[in-house]
C-alpha cells in the first residue's frame, strides 16, 4: 500500500495498525515512494565488551605461520 505524505499524517494511526499486522506501508513525496513504515522490534541483548577477558586462552604460538599451509600454498608439496 502507497500514501501520499498528507494522507499518511491524517491516518497515522490506522497505516501503523496494517504495518503492524505486516503489511508493507510506504509513504510517498511528490508521487515518490519515500518512507517504509515499519513496526518496531527491540534488539537483541546488549553486548558488552570484555565480558569473556580472562576466560579466553591464546596460545604462545597462535601468531606463528604454519610451514605445511604455506607449502600448500606456494605448491612445495
Amino acid at each position: 500500500m502507497q500514501v501520499n505524505m498528507h494522507e499518511a499524517k491524517s491516518q497515522l494511526s490506522k497505516l501503523g495498525e496494517k504495518a503492524w499486522e505486516g503489511e508493507a506501508v510506504v509513504i510517498a513525496k511528490a508521487g515518490k515512494p519515500y518512507l517504509d513504515l515499519v513496526p518496531h522490534r527491540e534488539r537483541g541483548v546488549v553486548r558488552k565488551p570484555g565480558r569473556l577477558k580472562g576466560q579466553i586462552v591464546v596460545s604462545e604460538d597462535f601468531d606463528q605461520p604454519l610451514v605445511e599451509i604455506i607449502s600448500a600454498f606456494e605448491g612445495d608439496v
